[in-house]
């Protein structure tokens, strides 16, 4: 159990530790609905509800690290458009083992394309809300590039680049409830990649029960 939470710590401290330059341009766009206003429907003041047709749905994903908790759904339901009807539903969600320290997953979108959005979605009544993650991409053409870095490797070192840190515990009060994040650019595009390298990390660590429960990705392409 000591060991569990250690290592927990140890990955919080990763996160928030040093941290190689976030594209300057990317915006974070955090939203919340609280236990009592959340709803299917996903609806937030400005971040886009989830999409059943976005780039992502025919993307192949890959668990690079970690334990998927096997109450919860496997990879497919981050992309599959298939939601959650209500604040504690484990097979719709996907969400990493109890007691372990999150995880890393990859996304292959076939090519490359021009990404102008990438969402994240969440819902759970108390601390496995909230968000707490690193994003990156890549075009996948570097000498050095690695399409399944493990956990204990910096993606930089791979070909990767880091798109952005969230973080959305207690941005908005109480963490239990949904919670949407949005990445855009100013220039209207994040990039043209590939692959996206995504770490889930817990949102505490008083217990076993801080991997949040992550419904949907979104990767909105340019028309």
């Amino acid at each position: 159990m000591k060991s569990k939470i250690a290592l927990m710590i140890l990955m919080l401290a990763m996160l928030f530790g040093i941290t190689p330059a976030v594209h300057a341009q990317v915006k974070i766009t955090a939203e919340y609905n609280s236990v009592s206003t959340a709803t299917k429907a996903f609806n937030f003041k400005t971040v886009p509800p989830p999409a059943s047709d976005d780039a992502a749905s025919k993307a192949k994903l890959v668990l690079v690290d970690g334990e998927l908790d096997p109450n919860g759904a496997d990879l497919s339901a981050l992309t599959d458009g298939v939601l959650p009807t209500d604040e504690d539903e484990p097979a719709k969600n996907l969400f990493f083992n109890a007691g372990t320290g999150g995880g890393r997953f990859s996304m292959d979108l076939g090519s490359a394309i021009e990404i102008v959005r990438i969402s994240t979605y969440s819902w759970h009544p108390n601390t496995r809300g909230p968000q707490v993650y690193k994003v990156w991409a890549s075009d996948g053409t570097g000498s050095n590039f690695n399409s399944a870095p493990k956990g204990t490797n910096d993606p930089t070192a791979y070909g990767w680049k880091l798109i952005a840190v969230v973080d959305t515990r207690a941005k908005q009060g109480d963490d239990g409830g949904q919670h949407g994040v949005s990445l855009t650019d100013a220039k209207g595009s994040l990039g043209k990649y590939r692959y996206l390298l995504f770490d889930f990390y817990v949102t505490e660590t008083a217990d076993d029960y801080g991997n949040t429960f992550y419904s949907e990705v979104d990767v909105v392409a340019k028309k």
